[in-house]
């Protein structure tokens, strides 16, 4: 099939985003774009949620971790179950509670103005890191099977994708989304399913057939039970269930949509639904990649784990699979990047530069400030892309769950500490126990991963043998993995609990 007809879809999709963009963000405001006048409904959240979850990163790199992981992957998924229910019982009474637009106010409330700009601040680097790496894989799996034969450079791809979202996300924000995320959600799942079913009738197996020689080749294993492995199953659930909450409920892009819900009882339908179908979801794309390592063996493809599921779509399948593959990794490019853009205008507006509080600004005004803010955005996300297609690191996913252990780390040991004590802390002091806590732990990961960065950066000399010795004699044949962030948090919480003090009780409390 030719890339010119390939890429003839791609536009087509746009058009149909920009349609709906269109329909969605008529008469809309700034209340619109920041929480769609909350007056979303739960379900088409929940639906949308799931592709703005799994993103590119799940829908390429998940199915290529099985060869060499098995279904242990789905380890962190089961702890993604005991985060969500703390966000739906805990995180989502709280923001309800508090009628938030940011859920950074409420760091604001709790310790003072740098406690809530710290934790903004940190939020918006997690998520240009995060967004941006996954926007990368995607653009960079187009841009191999497709762009290249057109001869159109790699950064031609990135900027054009990167207008094309700011087309449809620049007027209607959230309210835009929640609709556009449903549709792209539709086509991701929907190119899951029928390349699940394309592989299972070409292999003649059956379902029953292929879990039998996917356990023959050990590629069903879950759970690691080795102490001292990253993915032992107690650091892959402790790690999933922070990971979580840290990546959904203390994000204001995953929060903007589900504060945009009316009621906090459909807020927590919306999250409840939402967590169970990301374990359905997330077990499929992991089948999937039991299938991809069955269909390559038999037909000696010989890949990259990250390229697996992309070769054998484009370069097997009868072409209307093809097709419905391209549309569903577009689909999963999109709400990567544009939910991001949009949460990032959202927490620079109010949080950073505090649009809602400038009485000064009128309307018009404040709307111009915040286009200029969401194109400053685009342009950072085009060079963060390219950064990374510099790096031309292909274990995406892990690159983005170690991201995620230092950069939101702060932010749960900041609402750790807001809801579990009542403590009151040194309000500027936290901005450099928030910076210091990851610098640490990232200290620490290189010490205890010094083995891997020696071959990576193939470092050598009298310092790093030393260091290579320290490392064994303190951490021993322990490496960390997913609980990162855990760690992570721990410190940030430790670090506020020293610049903190009991809070004050007055006399009239005293007497009573």
């Amino acid at each position: 099939m030719s890339a010119t007809f390939l890429f003839s879809f791609v536009i087509g999709y746009f058009i149909l985003l920009l349609f709906v963009a269109y329909l969605t963000s008529r008469n809309s405001n700034n209340e619109s774009f920041f929480i769609g006048n909350r007056s979303s409904n739960w379900l088409l959240v929940a639906f949308g949620m799931i592709g703005t979850s799994l993103s590119g990163v799940t829908f390429v790199s998940v199915p290529g971790t099985v060869g060499s992981a098995g279904f242990g992957y789905f380890q962190v998924v089961i702890g993604y179950l005991f985060g969500y229910a703390v966000i739906a019982y805990v995180l989502l009474p709280l923001y309800y509670k508090m009628n938030l637009t940011s859920i950074y106010n409420y760091l604001e409330h709790r310790f003072g103005i740098v406690s809530y700009k710290t934790g903004a601040l940190f939020f918006i680097i997690s998520r240009i890191l995060g967004a941006t790496a996954r926007l990368f894989l995607v653009i960079n799996v187009m841009q191999l099977f497709i762009l290249t034969k057109l001869h159109i450079p790699f950064a031609v791809t990135t900027f054009v994708i990167l207008l094309m979202i700011l087309l449809y996300t620049v007027e209607g924000g959230v309210k835009t989304i929640v609709f556009t995320d449903t549709l792209q959600t539709s086509f991701m799942l929907l190119g899951l399913i029928v390349c699940i079913t394309y592989i299972l009738k070409s292999t003649g197996l059956g379902l029953g057939g292929a879990f039998q020689q996917m356990h023959k080749l050990d590629l069903t294993r879950v759970f690691n039970f080795d102490v001292n492995s990253p993915a032992y199953f107690l650091k892959h659930i402790l790690g999933g269930a922070f990971i979580a909450i840290g990546m959904t409920g203390l994000d204001q892009e995953m929060m903007q949509k589900n504060i945009s819900v009316k009621t906090l009882r459909d807020s927590q339908k919306n999250i409840l639904t939402f967590s169970i179908t990301m374990a359905v979801v997330n077990f499929l794309f992991l089948l999937l990649g039991g299938l991809l390592f069955l269909f390559a063996t038999s037909n000696n493809i010989t890949v990259s784990p990250d390229d697996l599921f992309p070769t054998v779509a484009l370069q097997y399948m009868p072409s209307v699979v093809s097709i419905i593959f391209i549309i569903g990794l577009i689909s999963a490019l999109f709400p990567s990047a544009d939910g991001a853009l949009t949460a990032l205008t959202s927490s620079f507006c109010i949080d950073i530069i505090g649009l809602k509080r400038r009485p000064d600004l009128d309307e018009k005004q404040r709307k111009r400030i915040r286009v200029g803010v969401h194109l400053c955005f685009a342009v950072i996300f085009f060079l963060m892309v390219m950064i990374f297609k510099w790096i031309d690191n292909k274990s995406i996913i892990d690159v983005i769950l170690k991201i995620a252990g230092f950069t939101y780390g702060p932010l749960l040991g900041l609402f750790a500490f807001g809801i579990l004590t009542k403590r009151k802390i040194h309000d500027r002091a936290s901005l450099y126990v928030c910076l210091a806590a990851p610098l640490i732990i990232l200290a620490l990961d290189f010490v205890n991963n010094l083995g891997w960065y020696q071959k990576q950066w193939h470092l050598s000399g009298p310092f790093i043998s030393f260091m290579a010795k320290f490392s064994d004699s303190l951490f021993g044949n322990f490496k960390i993995g997913y609980e990162l962030l855990i760690y992570n948090g721990l410190l940030t919480f430790l670090g506020l609990y020293m610049i903190s003090r009991k809070p004050e009780i007055s006399v009239a409390n005293h007497r009573a």
